[in-house]
């Protein structure tokens, strides 16, 4: 990390942490801050349902919510980068405060409520994205729709040509009975409505399904039964967490969803157990508490072929993922892979 990071990271913990992201988005399009590029290696380079990374590491959806960003953030050292949540209509979100930082747990508690410029704006700027990055999108649905499958079908269809791969978000806690539709029924309903218009794009993209981290086996059990009968394309796992167990910050009674540090062994048992139920047949994308290459490398052995992460970055700065990437790399040498892929799952007997 660099003395002007320290100094910024220093600066925005003395201000609300909401205020503190914006600043750190407007910092990040100056082009103040210097930025490795691409990041790639012969063990690095990663295939994801057909997507050709240059790494493993993807900035999580949420950092970048209105696809702002895109420009500096392709410049970052990510393999691949999402943005949104966005929804069809533009919405204002839950009131604030909303963040909620938890320095020491290593967390950050947010009830932001889906807060996005809306489909329109978010596919005019993806529409200008640069090249050479894979880009994918959190697809979301309004807090008073009558039809939350048909948001996610007119969302995709909307920003789908601008796209690499789209993640279907079933799993915040911030938006009421949103994550009703990960029962089986209405899982299977909205996973054919989001594939009919996938169809109708110019060219297939992979769509991914994120999930919670607080299902019972049996609601996982549906899940990777239904996922694998629909043909989706891979499974995010997991979403934040309405847990707040071993927390110390007085934040901790808060509502909303936890990430960070705490999220790290229960999002890593559910991708292990994901694997299983999968039979490994299904790509996964390993999000949850991720703040080193150790953290990253555990979620590959645990069967993710790609990891995301973006609570750490709060407290460690955007020049974490560098770190990761190349910590990665050198971490799979040590232990005699050739690839991302060969450590796959290799490690997930751990967890379960």
């Amino acid at each position: 990390m660099s003395m002007i990071e320290k100094l910024g990271l220093a600066a925005l913990r003395r201000i609300d942490p909401e205020t503190a992201h914006r600043l750190a988005l407007r910092a990040l399009n100056t082009g103040f801050a210097p930025l490795p590029g691409q990041i790639t290696s012969s063990r690095l380079k990663t295939e994801l349902a057909g997507l050709s990374l240059p790494n493993p590491i993807g900035l999580a959806a949420g950092f970048d919510k209105n696809a702002e960003c895109l420009s500096p953030l392709s410049r970052a050292g990510f393999g691949f980068v999402e943005v949104g949540a966005a929804t069809p209509r533009p919405q204002p979100g839950n009131p604030r405060p909303r963040l909620f930082r938890l320095p020491e747990d290593g967390a950050v508690i947010n009830r932001f409520g889906f807060n996005n410029e809306g489909m329109e704006a978010i596919a005019d700027r993806l529409e200008r994205r640069p090249s050479g990055t894979v880009v994918g999108l959190n697809l979301g649905a309004n807090k008073d729709s009558d039809d939350r499958s048909e948001d996610f079908a007119r969302v995709l269809a909307r920003c789908g040509p601008h796209l690499d791969f789209a993640t279907i978000n079933v799993s915040s806690p911030n938006t009421e009975n949103l994550r009703d539709l990960q029962g089986a029924a209405a899982l299977e309903a909205l996973l054919m409505k989001a594939q009919e218009a996938r169809d109708w794009l110019p060219r297939r993209i992979p769509l991914f399904l994120k999930i919670a981290p607080d299902l019972t086996e049996a609601e996982l059990a549906d899940i990777a039964r239904i996922a694998l009968a629909r043909g989706i394309d891979g499974i995010v796992a997991t979403n934040t967490t309405l847990s707040r167990d071993g927390l110390q910050n007085a934040n901790r009674s808060e509502k909303g969803g936890l990430s960070g540090r705490p999220l790290f062994d229960r999002s890593t048992r559910v991708l292990a157990q994901l694997f299983e139920l999968t039979e490994g047949r299904m790509p996964l994308i390993g999000v949850g508490g991720v703040a080193s290459a150790e953290d990253a490398y555990a979620k590959i052995r645990s069967g993710a072929s790609a990891v995301q992460l973006y609570t750490a970055l709060a407290y460690k700065g955007l020049s974490l993922a560098a770190e990761i990437v190349h910590g990665v790399d050198t971490i799979l040498e040590r232990d005699g892979f050739a690839t991302v892929a060969e450590a796959v799952g290799t490690g997930r007997k751990d967890w379960l």
